[in-house]
């Protein structure tokens, strides 16, 4: 762990030095959501606990920011309950395909994939770094766990900067050109880095934006949508005093189309 840690104050050391990194990319307004959206997020065949959280996740809001429409081919990374994934199964329809990105099939992510209300969505179990979708993708998309990357245990295999950096790069390359990558994450304190991955599961918002330039990408806009100032980012995100209320970052990176 002694190694990853000290790569964290590296990496928020460089952070510091790119402070001006995306300069010209846009704070998004939050976007009006589309017919496609509105539609997916009043499916009746979505479970009435997902709808009931709405609300709190803003889920019209990110699912605009995200960009995703019919016919799209989009992973989410690690779905967990699939809450996102059964968003984007309603808004891509029958012509587009969702993959839940997990790295071993859990029963939770298998009985997803095996949901009759949503056949358009496939569970793929790799390892990340290794991840390789059989078709470019229009859409990737990684809601709170971008830190967990660094973590050994279920993160990229051996953990660390050199790790993730290589998912990245797998991520770069699973896009189609012109396609679009959604980093959602807990924001961290200024200085920690990615240091805090696994004790307060919170990461630098700089250090994010460094990763991604140095994969490929152009930083192309952010929302504060799910920005909380509030939020003194010294709590582990799932304690009760700031759990589903933390500060978070939503980022859009685009892969150059040419």
């Amino acid at each position: 762990m002694a190694s990853p840690i000290k790569s964290a104050f590296l990496a928020a050391t460089a952070a510091v030095l790119i402070a001006g990194f995306g300069a010209g990319a846009a704070m998004a307004a939050d976007p009006a959501p589309s017919p496609a959206v509105v539609a997916a997020l009043a499916d009746p065949a979505r479970p009435a606990a997902d709808k009931a959280r709405d609300g709190d996740r803003k889920a019209a809001t990110v699912a605009a920011f995200t960009q995703v429409k019919p016919g799209d081919k989009v992973a989410d990374i690690f779905p967990g309950g699939g809450y996102f994934t059964r968003v984007f199964s309603k808004i891509v329809g029958p012509k587009g395909q969702v993959i839940g990105v997990v790295r071993q099939v859990s029963k939770g992510s298998d009985a997803l994939g095996a949901d009759p209300a949503f056949t358009n969505v496939k569970i793929s179990a790799q390892p990340w770094e290794t991840f390789n979708p059989p078709e470019k993708l229009d859409v990737i998309f990684n809601s709170q766990f971008h830190h967990d990357l660094y973590n050994p245990e279920y993160g990229v295999t051996g953990g660390g900067a050199e790790g993730v950096a290589n998912f990245d790069k797998a991520i770069f390359n699973a896009l189609k050109p012109g396609g679009v990558y959604i980093i959602i994450d807990h924001a961290g304190r200024a200085g920690t880095g990615f240091s805090e991955f696994n004790t307060l599961h919170r990461i630098e918002e700089p250090v994010v934006k460094k990763a991604m330039a140095d994969a490929g990408f152009v930083f192309e806009a952010e929302s504060d949508a799910l920005h909380n100032p509030a939020d003194p980012k010294t709590a582990n995100v799932f304690d009760a005093s700031i759990r589903g209320k933390t500060d978070q970052f939503m980022l859009r990176f685009r892969k150059p189309a040419r």
